[in-house]
């Protein structure tokens, strides 16, 4: 309503000022030498205003005929834009059906129409992936990777088909483009933490290891791989920072303060390791400078003295009682040990040996000695650095077990009860 009262009040005013030029009169003359023209007022207006409508005119429709090719093109482009989301929306539920041809083809169809942009070049790989040609999708995903807005894309892409050929070389420098690509991002670092395993870089490893992974592992397959001697005593450091009773960083940490003559600190990481997760590579590193049989049952009490009913602690002491000739103080650790049910072949093994040092080759020996080898045959057998991925047995704790290749899983463990052959 409104805007036809302003129409109308403007009909008025264009009508009323017509009316009124009407009204003037008057002429407008034009001479030119001793030619004279003489034109009436609104003659001359009104053909004033249908020159401009002309020239008005002129101007528009060559306006339009100039944009006319770019209208066109927009038009085809539209045209194109929706045949190619078509052939998209074609793809995807092919490559959902699983049917390859159709989307290979549907995706080639995309791509003319649209061209490389990153969901065509993306749809692309998959399709090529989808019909087993790794060549086509490493294409797709080199494109992908050259455009700054889907680098990260094709990198991902690219690590991926690297981790598949096992190319660990190639499949390390993709990440660390992926990395300045797209930082933080949380897969790419599980994938890092993955790749530098499997290609047994543990400082890299361990540098990119989540707050669950065994880092005392990692740092000291670390050290053991450094070349510097400072920088290995660091890792060994953070080795047994990380975890005090994983009893290989302990005692390479406290042989390391050993040697550089830090005697007290080097007795202190011993013991802390000890109090958390007893071990005898532990006991054999404090003992291994006493030589008197007394002194070492003296070492072995200050040692276990934190945790000191665990059963190796028990085992120690009774062992190094044993050896000096300490029998009754050997009974008694032995005897709790079978009692609270905790002892093992070393156990009845031991206890075997004290029949012997007590009562010699009597009667009374051989029979005590039957008892506890009957014993032992059902005990556990003694723990051991063991595969948990395939049971392999080692005689030192590996970062990687040399049977199966898997890295980390070798761990110290009890064996299954076994039969041991009569004395």
């Amino acid at each position: 309503m409104r805007r036809a009262l302003w129409l109308l009040l403007l009909c008025l005013v264009t009508v009323g000022v017509a009316w009124f030029l009407m009204r003037m009169g008057g002429t407008v003359e034009v001479r030119v030498g001793d030619t004279f023209i003489g034109v009436n007022l609104p003659v001359v207006l009104l053909i004033l205003a249908v020159l401009f409508l002309v020239l008005h005119g002129l101007l528009s429709g060559w306006r339009a005929l100039r944009r006319l090719p770019a209208r066109m093109r927009a038009k085809r482009e539209a045209r194109d834009r929706e045949k190619g989301e078509a052939a998209l929306t074609r793809a995807l539920v092919a490559l959902a059906a699983g049917t390859a041809d159709t989307a290979r083809l549907e995706v080639r169809r995309a791509r003319q129409l649209l061209g490389d942009k990153p969901q065509v070049l993306l749809l692309s790989a998959e399709a090529e992936r989808l019909n087993g040609s790794e060549e086509g999708a490493t294409e797709a995903f080199q494109a992908l990777a050259a455009r700054e807005d889907a680098r990260f894309l094709g990198l991902r892409g690219l690590l991926r088909q690297a981790i598949q050929r096992q190319d660990w070389p190639a499949a390390q420098q993709l990440a660390r483009e992926a990395e300045a690509a797209q930082p933080g991002a949380a897969w790419l670092r599980e994938e890092r933490a993955a790749l530098a395993l499997r290609t047994r870089d543990w400082r890299e490893a361990l540098a990119l290891a989540a707050p669950k992974a065994p880092k005392a592992q990692l740092a000291m397959a670390a050290a053991r791989q450094e070349q510097d001697p400072a920088q290995a005593a660091e890792l060994e450091r953070q080795a047994f920072q990380a975890d005090p009773g994983f009893a290989p960083a302990a005692v390479a940490y406290a042989a390391r303060l050993e040697a550089a003559g830090s005697h007290r600190k080097a007795r202190g990481v011993l013991e802390q390791a000890w109090a958390a997760m007893p071990h005898p590579d532990i006991a054999a590193a404090y003992l291994d400078r006493e030589s008197d049989p007394l002194e070492r049952v003296k070492l072995a009490e200050a040692l276990v003295h934190a945790n000191r009913n665990h059963p190796e602690s028990r085992l120690l002491l009774a062992r190094t009682a044993l050896a000096a000739s300490l029998t009754g103080r050997a009974r008694q650790e032995l005897e709790a040990l079978v009692q609270e049910g905790t002892a093992d072949t070393r156990a009845y093994l031991a206890l075997v040996e004290l029949e012997q040092v007590e009562h010699g080759e009597s009667a009374v020996a051989r029979a005590a000695e039957a008892r506890w080898l009957r014993a032992a045959t059902a005990a556990p057998s003694e723990p051991r650095w063991r595969c948990g991925h395939c049971g392999k047995l080692h005689a030192q704790w590996v970062p990687v077990c040399d049977a199966c290749g898997t890295a980390g899983e070798v761990a110290w463990q009890p064996g299954p009860a076994q039969i041991l052959p009569r004395a």
